[in-house]
Formats: C-alpha cells, sequence, structure tokens
C-alpha cells in the first residue's frame, strides 16, 4: 500500500469535527481563519490546541500577538465558515459578506457574536510539525451559549442528527 496525501486526507475526513474560527485582533482590526484542528489538551492547567498552516496570515498573527480566541460555531453559522476558509477574504468584509460580527473582551480578543462557545486563550507553547504549527494555549476565560454546533465530515458541513 503506497500512501498519498489525498487517501491520508479521505482517511481524515471520516473524523468528523466541529468548526471553529480563531480570532486575533491585530491593531484594532479583526483577523480570522477557519479550522477544525482543534482539541482539549489538559485540565491542568486548562489547554487547548490548534494547528495552522505556516501559509496563512493567521499564523504570523499568533506568534506576534500571543492572545487569540476560538469561537465553536453554531450550525447556523455556515457561511462564517466559509467566508474565514477563503484565503482571497478582506477580513473588514466579514460582517457585510458573512454576518460574523465580533466584541472584544476585557483583553482584547475578538469574540464571535452568536458562537456556541467562546474560549480566550494565551500562547502557551508553538510547536513546529510538517507545514502546521501546533499552537498550545493557556485558557483563560469561556463563554458558553445554547444550541447545536456546526459539524464537518467527508468534506461537507453537516448537522447534528438523532442520538444513539
Amino acid at each position: 500500500m503506497s500512501l498519498n496525501q489525498q487517501e491520508f486526507r479521505k482517511a481524515m475526513g471520516c473524523f468528523a469535527t466541529g468548526v471553529t474560527i480563531v480570532s486575533v485582533d491585530l491593531d484594532g482590526e479583526v483577523h480570522g481563519m477557519t479550522a477544525n484542528a482543534f482539541a482539549s489538551v489538559s485540565l491542568d492547567p486548562l489547554l487547548v490546541l490548534v494547528c495552522v498552516d505556516h501559509s496563512t496570515k493567521t499564523h504570523a498573527h499568533l506568534h506576534a500577538k500571543k492572545r487569540f480566541g476560538v469561537n465553536i460555531l453554531c450550525d447556523d453559522q455556515r457561511p462564517i465558515s466559509e467566508f474565514y476558509s477563503n484565503p482571497e477574504r478582506r477580513h473588514e468584509r466579514a460582517e457585510a459578506e458573512a454576518g460574523a460580527r465580533f466584541e472584544c473582551t476585557r483583553h482584547g480578543t475578538p469574540m464571535l457574536h452568536g458562537s456556541l462557545a467562546y474560549l480566550e486563550c494565551r500562547l502557551h507553547s508553538a510547536q513546529n510539525a510538517g507545514d502546521h504549527t501546533i499552537f498550545i494555549a493557556e485558557v483563560e476565560d469561556v463563554v458558553v451559549n445554547d444550541g447545536d454546533p456546526l459539524l464537518y465530515f467527508q468534506g461537507k458541513y453537516r448537522r447534528v442528527g438523532e442520538q444513539v
């Protein structure tokens, strides 16, 4: 069996994930990206990780600011995910084109209105891993709202189905 990137991506697509927007304030402007490579790392201390491609603008912003938000999307926020997954997007058009509205926390980190949950993060460490960096961050605050998550499975957006 020879393994290639296409087969690897197909296999990874079998793992259903939630969808997040990683948000960062840079000089008073909200920047962000869609990410589904996000996970809890530790309860003591409270740590999460997010994997970011080296080629994204957000990669440089996270290194520079060392503070960011992770916004877990509700099932009605697909347009926001699609907007932030487009590398050609213009961050100042997020509200007009996708309905993304942010409010800055007391630390100045952008929090997305209507998200299912929000985690305010301070960079703990960063580890290069192939063409991505694994950013591990300490969670300093959370906000949890009611709703159902936006899911991603086999290259398509999904909603929560029947419970088993």
